[in-house]
């Protein structure tokens, strides 16, 4: 039984419809890919789950529960945390206070003083750097603010936008480490990416996307070494 579903999901902005009848599964555990060139509709899909884009058909089930058109902060509640592509933190705010921006739901003060300490555990740069405004981070630094702060709401299913966008080669290995890390400590993954080596070498089960509709999918080290995977990556491109 899955977690997480999206059946026949058509969604868009306005008039535009970008998604065009896109279904998926995740497992409870699992880290899932969905791995694309630029205008896929990758970023469209996580942000149709977070309730930020409009859907025009289709059905989202969590924990078999229908979210369709629910709005952001009671899918949050409910327990699904996005990191969106650019990272978004709060520039002028330190990195203390942004991670306490992550917990806002929870309530119980001794709980969030547990999370924070797990957080600073999973990354102890951001305890060095807990009274630094987060505008004054790298772009790695603040990526690892970024999943720090969705982590403090302690979500069911996180979804990552791009985590390794404009980062260094190094700084792309350590974020992907602490995403499998993050896996192995229960939280269920769904990681969109453009570095398609990177994301299908860390996760379990793999989606391809192009313009709209999912056109592959599979265990991800098949996925990884298919020919049509390969080919795109290199400019070619997938045939219905």
């Amino acid at each position: 039984m899955s977690m997480f579903s999206i059946q026949n999901l058509h969604a868009g902005y306005g008039a535009v419809s970008v998604l065009k009848g896109i279904s998926l599964e995740i497992n409870a555990g699992e880290v899932v890919a969905i791995i694309g060139a630029n205008g896929a509709g990758k970023t469209t899909t996580l942000m149709a789950i977070s309730g930020v884009v409009s859907l025009q058909s289709g059905h989202i089930l969590f924990c078999d529960e229908p979210i369709s058109g629910l709005p952001p902060h009671t899918i949050v509640e409910k327990g699904i945390c996005h990191v969106p592509e650019g990272r978004h933190i709060f520039p002028s705010l330190t990195v203390l206070e942004n991670l306490e921006m992550g917990a806002y739901l929870q309530k119980n003060s001794d709980q969030q003083k547990a999370d924070l300490e797990s957080v600073f555990e999973r990354f102890p740069l951001l305890r060095s750097r807990a009274n630094q405004r987060g505008g004054t981070l790298s772009g790695g630094e603040q990526q690892m603010l970024a999943i720090g702060r969705a982590l403090m709401s302690r979500p069911k299913l996180l979804l990552l936008d791009e985590p390794s966008l404009g980062l260094a080669p190094l700084m792309v290995e350590k974020i992907f480490e602490m995403i499998q890390y993050i896996s192995q400590q229960g939280t269920t993954i769904l990681l969109v990416e453009q570095n398609a080596h990177a994301a299908l070498g860390l996760a379990d089960r793999g989606y391809v996307m192009e313009t709209g509709k999912i056109v592959l999918s599979d265990q991800a080290d098949r996925l990884l070494h298919h020919q049509a995977v390969q080919e795109a990556y290199l400019g070619g491109s997938f045939s219905d």
